[in-house]
């Protein structure tokens, strides 16, 4: 079986350093969590493609790189039946932002058992339900956000989000991998 890091291109650091990392993310001045679909929203309000950029390099995090790589990049194949506008079968999770059982931020490294190649030791069936079961820990708002970005429709919901945006904040070529340096010859 694949690291999930492999199957979404984002390197993880030592356990340690990825905590510390994370709560100095994850906590803002009032001491709530950013959600992604925040991060997002923020991108969309942001004026011109600098503070877009800025907005994205400030929430940089590995599960953000991981989500934003899911939704943009056309390799990843989500096993996932979202076709169009289908309804997903589940109860959206009416507790307030903040209270939720589960985030996106925490989830992301889930994801993986979603895509094609991710996690071949579960049925069609099992994958579904545990997408579902995602879905309903989620609040509402980072559920639909989920939605969207395993329909790869982020870029339609969220204004000036695209692929080429999320490449240049975070340094990633073409195959939405991180660029490597060139060093003169």
């Amino acid at each position: 079986m694949q690291n999930t890091d492999d199957i979404l291109g984002v390197n993880r650091l030592p356990n340690e350093t990825t905590k510390k990392i994370m709560e100095n993310k994850l906590a803002t001045d009032t001491g709530q969590v950013t959600l992604l679909s925040e991060i997002c929203l923020k991108v969309n309000n942001a004026k011109d493609k600098s503070k877009k950029l800025r907005v994205l390099r400030e929430n940089d995090s590995p599960a953000l790189r991981m989500v934003l790589k899911g939704a943009f990049d056309p390799k990843i194949k989500w096993e996932l039946p979202l076709e169009g506008n289908a309804e997903i079968p589940y109860s959206k999770n009416d507790a307030p932002i903040g209270t939720e059982h589960t985030i996106l931020m925490q989830e992301a490294r889930n994801l993986f058992r979603f895509t094609e190649g991710g996690d071949t030791t579960i049925t069609q069936n099992k994958r579904e339900i545990m997408f579902i079961q995602m879905l309903e820990g989620l609040c509402a708002e980072e559920a639909e956000f989920l939605i969207n970005v395993v329909k790869q429709r982020l870029n339609k919901v969220y204004k000036g989000l695209t692929a080429n945006l999320v490449k240049d904040a975070f340094h990633w070529d073409d195959n939405f991998m991180q660029k490597q340096p060139s060093y003169p010859v």
